[in-house]
């Protein structure tokens, strides 16, 4: 699947005037698995949101696969699985196993068919011990390994997660590192501050002060990123 972004900018208004975010950003992204590196407020954020077309640009574009980020919402919402840093922000429904549930419902599958396709993502997430707990209830891991879930249960083409280890233990990062390279995984785009992480993907982007400072090989634009932060 590929990514193209053609010289975007995102500016928003703020109480000082208007605030750059990304100061026209080309890239072509096509890898199986793409990490986006660089500092707290590059906007590295900002850029997923923009592919996800969570965020309008306000100049240039953006296409998936040549679906048009502004143009082609309903298209590009079944393409496109997108886990926020904040794994709340994402998680409605009033149980585990309903909120995975959720993905599936408006595709034509019968009632069978989405309850077969739930329990058997509980299961490979390991999620049995929670499947009827309160979403209120769970710990920020948890709900991160929630979120997830429910993205990758409706199997869509391109999973977009902003930093999706960084509330979980050690044990649950491995399993959902694994669970994101593996080659059966839908292609990943991951915005992440674990450069470890970023070293196992096929390509990696350098993103700092809103401009795309880097991007190819991760070991290579992961030393660009070192010799910024030395």
């Amino acid at each position: 699947m590929s990514i193209t972004i053609d010289n975007l900018t995102v500016e928003v208004d703020g109480p000082e005037g208007r605030t750059l975010l990304l100061d026209s950003v080309t890239a072509d992204l096509d890898a199986p698995r793409i990490a986006i590196i660089g500092e707290n407020g590059s906007g590295k954020s900002t850029l997923t949101k923009a592919i996800a077309g969570l965020v309008q640009p306000t100049a240039g574009k953006v296409a998936v696969n040549g679906i048009d980020t502004v143009g082609q919402a309903k298209r590009l919402r079944r393409a496109v699985g997108f886990v926020f840093a904040n794994p709340g922000a994402q998680t409605i429904m009033p149980t585990v196993r309903e909120d995975i549930a959720l993905t599936l419902r408006g595709r034509k599958l019968s009632r069978e068919e989405i309850s077969a396709r739930v329990e058997e993502a509980i299961r490979e997430h390991e999620l049995e011990d929670l499947a009827d707990r309160p979403c209120h209830a769970l710990s920020s891991g948890q709900m991160q390994r929630l979120a997830l879930c429910s993205v990758l249960v409706g199997e869509p083409d391109l999973v977009i997660a902003d930093e999706p280890t960084s509330l979980l233990d050690a044990r649950h990062r491995r399993i959902i590192a694994r669970r994101l390279l593996e080659p059966a995984a839908p292609q990943v785009l991951l915005v992440t501050h674990d450069l470890d992480l970023a070293r196992h993907c096929d390509q990696a982007v350098l993103i700092a002060d809103g401009s795309l400072a880097e991007q190819g090989d991760p070991a290579h634009v992961i030393d660009c990123y070192e010799r910024i932060l030395a």
